[in-house]
């Protein structure tokens, strides 16, 4: 080491300084204030250049170089030092942190450059006096959008649970926020709160997991820990919930006790007893039942209940326990083969299908009058009346009927130009998908009509098989040469790599309804159309029966 009087604009700043976002404006004037007056107390720190040059660069003490060159100062003394085996990177952090410190992402870039240097995270937590934890916690800054990091080095940083939010998400994910939110000309400061809500992703703790590692692994969960929580709890979590929520189903149809249910729980997270049932809160009895069930948060939770005594014939004599043994009233339904994600894909493609069989499988006319008629009987469609008077505009459906009229607003068409315009016209209305546009099941029938499950596309992938219970993954493995393995993950990939040049259907995609369905919906539209008539009757006192006399002109019509 050695104190030399250089030159400060001689020296040459350091590529991979640790400070690289801008100091304090107030800092950088006290620190000037202070070398007018007394000079640089503490000398800069250089080292001789290593690309063959005879100049000097500045391993630490940048700020105190560029006041020094502020102030006016000819000549500064600095402490020339031999070049580090880390090219003075931990030197140049420890004297910025002492000096002024450094933001998260000043720190972050600091201690990756130590860490591409062959630090350890134990030993850069020891050289900063910092807990370990920190140090991990820094390095999730790696996982956050570059674009994201630039701005934050500026000074707009987001707290500690939104950055926590950030780094769990993926890059794509950020990439898709940080368009919606990032900053302009008129609005420089970032909505963190926002960009935040954009990636916030339900999590599931593994400290409120009922089961162990072998279902844990069966199900394909991975725990992450998260590093922003406090030390002394565990931390780790997944943001799989359909897998967690499927293991913590498992571990309950393993543990029930003798004379107890998985049950449901209302949209307030309420646990559903058996109607008439008598919630026991103090110590049960053993005539009494257990309910098991997941809270909000997807915790086992347990209560128990007692129904009440079965009522008896009179004058028949009372024999027995109030209940029968393993009477535990019915509370929950078995858990769907297929999960509600899965149920909406099936949906999106069954109405792909059914669109693409309704512009190209061949379709006769009265079938399509048929459909047509199906078509205006959905539930998403609706239409102005003159006895009701309620109105839904669909002006885009308007656009099918335009072909069939000429230059003078009168109708004329062709019967080819009819088909098109009719097949257009049922590619719009008919529709599975699972929300307000859904046909209900007058589309199915459509779909099963004019064969459309020929239509429906390849569903031997992940995406969807991850949506099936672990029962409907082993059926499916059903004539085909896979066998179920030990980790529904597993299975799932080799029915994914089995389909993969193949087809694969699953028997709850077809089209055709359930006959039980069917039969309601038919009885249900019957009693619609009585209580029609009904209505009808009591206006015929005004004029006579409309509705039958234009039955009676349709009829007139079509002879």
């Amino acid at each position: 080491m050695e104190l030399q009087f250089v030159d400060p604009r001689a020296l040459k700043e350091n590529p991979d300084k640790a400070r690289r976002s801008r100091s304090n404006p107030q800092s950088d004037a006290l620190l000037l204030a202070t070398i007018k007056a007394v000079g640089i107390v503490q000398p800069p720190v250089v080292s001789l250049e290593i690309s063959g040059g005879n100049g000097y660069v500045i391993d630490a003490g940048h700020r105190r170089v560029k006041q020094a060159i502020a102030a006016g100062l000819e000549e500064i003394a600095v402490l020339v030092v031999d070049r580090a085996e880390d090219g003075g990177a931990m030197r140049s952090l420890v004297e910025s942190l002492a000096h002024e410190s450094l933001n998260p992402v000043d720190q972050w870039r600091a201690i990756e450059r130590l860490v591409a240097l062959g630090w350890t995270e134990e030993a850069i937590a020891v050289a900063l006096a910092l807990a370990v934890r920190q140090i991990r916690k820094l390095r999730l800054l790696a996982n956050v959008l570059p674009a994201m990091l630039d701005h934050m080095a500026k000074g707009d940083l987001p707290n500690e649970q939104q950055l926590r939010t950030i780094a769990a998400a993926s890059l794509d994910e950020q990439k898709e926020v940080w368009k919606k939110h990032k900053p302009s000309k008129a609005d420089p400061q970032v909505s963190w709160w926002s960009v935040a809500q954009g990636l916030q992703k339900t999590r599931m703790y593994a400290r409120h997991a009922s089961f162990g590692d072998d279902l844990a692994q069966a199900y394909g969960i991975q725990w992450v820990e998260d590093l922003f929580a406090p030390a002394d709890e565990d931390s780790r979590y997944t943001t799989n919930a359909e897998a967690f929520l499927g293991a913590q189903h498992e571990w309950m149809a393993n543990n029930l006790p003798k004379k107890g249910v998985i049950a449901e729980t209302t949209n307030w997270g309420e646990v559903k007893l058996p109607p008439k049932a008598e919630r026991i809160h103090g110590k049960p009895t053993k005539s009494d039942c257990t309910a098991m069930y997941l809270d909000r948060e997807g915790r086992v939770q347990t209560v128990h209940y007692r129904l009440p005594a079965a009522k008896k014939p009179k004058g028949e004599a009372v024999s027995g326990s109030d209940s029968g043994p393993d009477d535990t009233g019915v509370v929950s339904k078995a858990r769907p083969d297929v999960t509600r994600k899965g149920v909406e894909m099936i949906g999106d493609y069954r109405t792909d299908a059914l669109r693409e069989a309704i512009g190209r499988a061949p379709i006769e006319d009265d079938t399509l009058m048929a459909l047509l008629i199906l078509a205006f009987a959905g539930q998403n469609v609706s239409v102005t009346t003159g006895s009701v008077g309620f109105h839904n505009g669909h002006s885009r459906l308007a656009k099918h009927t335009a072909v069939l009229f000429d230059g003078d607003g009168k109708l004329a068409f062709d019967m080819d130009t009819l088909r098109i315009a009719a097949r257009a016209m049922l590619g719009d209305v008919f529709s599975c998908r699972e929300n307000a546009t859904n046909s209900g099941i007058v589309a199915r029938i459509a779909g099963e009509m004019i064969g459309a499950d020929e239509f429906l596309p390849s569903m031997g992938t992940e995406n969807f098989l991850s949506c099936l219970s672990r029962p409907a993954l082993e059926a499916s493995c059903k004539d085909t040469p896979v066998l179920p393995r030990q980790r529904a993950k597993d299975t799932r990939a080799a029915l994914a790599e089995h389909f993969k040049d193949g087809r694969f259907v699953h028997p709850a995609a077809l089209f055709a309804p359930d006959t039980t369905k069917l039969s309601a919906w038919l009885s249900s539209s019957t009693t619609a159309a009585d209580d029609a008539d009904e209505v009808d009757e009591e206006t015929a006192d005004i004029a006579d029966d409309p509705v039958e006399d234009g039955a009676e002109a349709f009829r007139e019509a079509a002879e």
